[in-house]
């Protein structure tokens, strides 16, 4: 098995030595610096044969680790376990670095202890060594780390570096929601809500401006005071209440407070701007009319109907009704005008889909089921129907009003910005009682 395990930097110093049979002496650990760390060709191979010795070695950005036999062993063994070494080792302190090897030897040497026995592999699973080597591994901050803090001690902005450069300079926007619902067989709203993210890409150069506006009700009765009555209350009525929201850390909260705008610069690239809920004047897609008859004790007959309830020049996508049935259900027959519909017996269920479906549109689906005789004498619970959905607006009514960028040090203006939103509403558990 493995004679003797060494890890070096990227100088050639051996960090870590450890030899485990008499067969390895202390000459190997020069044999491989000078034949491999240091040779003049780059080493391609990960298995080196140096004076009857075979060294597996494989790198982790500037740290070597070779593990030494004289033995005829499996290489795909030995390699198998110096990769969960580094995964040992990172799960410990972090980064593989000579900083963290060095204020971590201690501990390293604890590990090779529990995880090799006379060169035999044993546990090396990191959940089992950390229930009995409890030690808790030192990470050193790297110069990037240093940096950051400095500059969220100083003001200065730690989640965008400076020199960033595109060729095209944009923005995408997308308010994704997911809408909430649970209506009684009468159709009366027993409990709705709607949460929301709007995800931000940016691909923006320099250290830009942004101010984001939406049709927020308190701004807009703000804006409603200052002009003609009219306005106001033709802009309540595309007003939404958000009851409570949550900014990116590059939010300026002072400026939301006192003026109720989000204003901020930018991370590069995708991130989460804000989170929101609201409970008000909800945009239902969907009506769910479900009709249940028990003919007899043997026998079930379902009528559901689906409404929609949005502009016509709107699809709605990935639409699937799930109708649930009773557990001595022997047999459906279904019969839908739109879509498809299947029964799945190891669901106890009609699973009914629909590709897309227009605004202001309806379709139904009839199904017979037939039931077992049974002794039980409770009666069926009636779960609730369920439904799932993708629709191209956003459910709560909030609306993008303005996305304007600023940038003082670069030629770029807020025209020159080409900006994408997109409002996707999804059903979060939209059930109606039956």
């Amino acid at each position: 098995m493995i004679g003797g395990l060494f890890i070096y930097n990227h100088k050639g110093e051996v960090l870590i030595s450890r030899v485990y049979r008499d067969d390895i002496g202390r000459n190997a650990v020069d044999a491989f610096r000078v034949n491999v760390i240091h040779a003049r060709q780059q080493v391609r191979c990960p298995v080196t044969n140096i004076a009857r010795t075979s060294f597996f070695h494989v790198k982790r950005s500037n740290i070597w680790l070779a593990a030494a036999t004289k033995q005829n062993v499996n290489a795909a063994m030995v390699f198998e376990f110096l990769y969960k070494m580094c995964d040992v080792m990172t799960a410990y302190f972090g980064k593989l670095s000579e900083d963290n090897i060095k204020n971590n030897f201690v501990l390293i040497y604890e590990l090779l202890d529990e995880i090799l026995d006379f060169g035999y592999p044993q546990n090396s699973e990191t959940g089992a060594l950390k229930t009995f080597i409890t030690q808790q591994g030192v990470k050193s901050q790297t110069k990037e780390e240093q940096s950051q803090i400095t500059s969220q001690v100083t003001g200065q902005i730690g989640w965008r570096r400076e020199g960033i450069k595109y060729r095209r300079n944009e923005l995408f926007l997308d308010v994704m929601e997911s809408v909430n619902l649970l209506m009684s067989p009468q159709g009366q709203v027993l409990s709705a809500h709607v949460s929301g993210r709007v995800v931000m890409k940016s691909y923006l150069s320099g250290m830009p401006e942004c101010k984001f506006g939406m049709n927020d009700k308190i701004v807009i009765d703000k804006q409603g005071k200052g002009g003609s009555s009219d306005e106001a209350g033709k802009s309540g009525k595309q007003s939404i209440a958000i009851d409570d929201c949550t900014f990116n850390q590059c939010v300026r909260l002072s400026k939301f407070d006192s003026e109720r705008s989000i204003s901020f610069i930018p991370p590069d690239g995708e991130f989460e701007l804000m989170r929101y809920r609201t409970t008000k004047d909800i945009i239902l897609p969907f009506r769910v009319i479900p009709l249940v008859r028990e003919v007899g004790r043997t026998k079930l007959e379902v009528k559901v109907v689906i409404k929609s309830n949005f502009k016509p020049s709107l699809l709605a996508q990935k639409i699937e009704v799930r109708i649930p049935t009773p557990l001595n259900t022997s047999g459906v027959q279904v019969i839908c005008m739109k879509g498809k519909a299947k029964y799945k017996a190891s669901e106890n269920s009609i699973v009914w889909k629909i590709k897309r479906m227009a605004g202001m549109k309806e379709s139904q689906i009839s199904a017979e089921i037939e039931l077992l005789p049974t002794n039980d004498k409770k009666k069926w619970a009636r779960p609730p129907i369920s439904m799932n959905f993708e629709v191209p607006f956003a459910p709560s009514g909030l609306k993008v009003r303005y996305l304007k960028v600023f940038e003082s040090k670069l030629n770029y203006s807020d025209h020159d910005v080409i900006k994408w939103v997109r409002y996707i509403g999804r059903s979060g558990i939209y059930e109606t009682r039956c």
